[in-house]
């Protein structure tokens, strides 16, 4: 998979929040601004997946596989990730 800068950006960015969060931990500061921002970087990596599927899903419709079950295959599994979260 060709790596989207605004992807990698995005992954930057929740590990410099993650770092904040060691941080926070490490000043013993209150526990539900901790879990604030821990939601905060789930939601964030949440989106970072659902975008990755989503283009991943996208290449496979604009680009075909020749075999149409491997297609299926793919979009199938495109589809469970895309519900198991």
């Amino acid at each position: 998979m060709q790596c989207d800068p605004k992807l990698l950006n995005r992954l930057k960015r929740a590990e410099g929040q993650l770092r904040g969060i060691q941080k926070m931990m490490d000043e013993e500061k209150e526990c539900v601004d901790i879990v604030t921002q821990l939601s905060a970087v789930r939601s964030s990596i949440d989106r970072i997946m659902g975008l990755i599927v989503a283009e991943n899903l996208k290449q496979c419709l604009n680009n075909p596989n020749e075999n149409p079950e491997v297609q299926n295959q793919k979009i199938d599994q495109a589809v469970q990730m895309i519900i198991r979260k």
